[in-house]
């Protein structure tokens, strides 16, 4: 009899424990942690969207996610923002490129700084626009596969990990939580939108088309276009399209809200970033009902984090009613599980 009682008891527990209130089973993401507060508001909100019978339902066509790259989706402080290293590989370390002696001198300065975990110098002019100048005369296929090959190469900061790799693995399995429950997921990065493209394709391209990345833009022009304006000039059998030299929008801030407006053409229902530059995109969100999230670089044992800034950003998120992820609390791992945190000074003296 004791013995009838105890296993009762324990397959009451586990029915508990594999069905939410309303008799489904519980719902959670992979990769984070159970106990989640932001996995948790996550899911109740999904939830709610997508019950039929819901006062909170929302039609799948306008379940619109848009997700930040850097710090949100991908790793950004190994030692800085992917497009910037590439940048400054670009200029000091190609040698096809030869680059300006000013770039080359801010260039190795930076780099420098980054590697000894110091702040990066303030460009003399904008790095973004260095970067369209860096690889003018690109053909669009030459500079992407200029972008895989890099990212083929050991991210600095990790072993065991390269730059191809350097994704947040709870956050992937967020894009394919969505999707599964009928959103359609945007990414609006301040990177340049052909990079990202290239960058995405493996780990979410599943989930994320080319057609749905939105980014800084560069200018381009066909091969025998010459100095003629693009609405006068007819692309030509044998043209291509080229990297004319220019940045001709970088995407953050209120940018990201405009690019949202021109290319999504509704608001989205969920904002994730990780940063000021998001809390745009996040603010415009709320405003149409929406709901936004953003992550905190609070850790310090598995990734490259500044727990005074996380924390300065998190007061100000919460005071704005923005919900905040804490990438060490909340996240069971960050990067694939033999990717190993090395120190950026051990890669300057190598």
């Amino acid at each position: 009899m004791k013995r009838r009682i105890v296993v009762s008891i324990l397959c009451l527990a586990l029915l508990l424990t594999l069905t939410a209130c309303g008799g489904k089973p519980v719902e959670t993401i992979p990769y984070w942690k159970s106990d989640s507060p932001a996995m948790a508001s996550i899911i109740s909100y999904v939830d709610a969207v997508t019950d039929e019978k819901s006062a909170s339902f929302v039609p799948e066509e306008e379940r619109i996610a848009v997700f930040d790259m850097d710090g949100t989706l991908y790793g950004e402080l190994f030692p800085t923002y992917f497009d910037e290293w590439l940048l400054l590989y670009r200029l000091l370390h190609d040698e096809s490129y030869q680059a300006s002696a000013e770039d080359r001198a801010w260039a190795q300065e930076a780099e420098a700084a980054l590697l000894a975990g110091e702040p990066e110098p303030d460009s003399p002019r904008s790095s973004a626009q260095m970067a369209a100048e860096a690889f003018r005369g690109f053909t669009v296929e030459e500079y992407r596969a200029y972008v895989r090959a890099f990212m083929s190469q050991p991210v600095t900061g990790f072993e065991n990990m390269t730059y191809a790799e350097g994704f947040y693995l709870p956050m992937i399995a967020l894009v394919e939580y969505l999707t599964e429950h009928g959103f359609t997921v945007f990414i609006c990065s301040g990177s340049e939108r052909l990079l990202v493209r290239e960058l995405v394709a493996d780990p979410l391209g599943e989930w994320i088309p080319p057609y749905h990345v939105i980014g800084s833009t560069f200018s381009l022009e066909a091969s025998g276009q010459g100095e003629q304006e693009g609405r006068k000039y007819s692309y030509a059998p044998d043209d291509q399209v080229l990297l004319e030299g220019n940045l001709l929008q970088k995407n953050q801030r209120m940018n990201k809200v405009v690019t949202i407006v021109d290319e999504i053409g509704i608001p989205p229902l969920l904002v994730f970033g990780n940063s000021t530059g998001d809390l745009a995109m996040a603010q415009y969100a709320l405003q149409h009902g929406g709901r936004a999230y953003m992550l905190l670089c609070d850790d310090t044992v598995r990734d490259y984090g500044d727990p005074e800034t996380a924390a300065a950003f998190e007061e100000a998120c919460h005071a704005l009613g923005i919900e905040t992820i804490s990438m060490r609390d909340e996240f069971e791992t960050i990067y694939k599980t033999d990717a190993v945190k090395t120190a950026f000074q051990s890669k300057q003296a190598a």
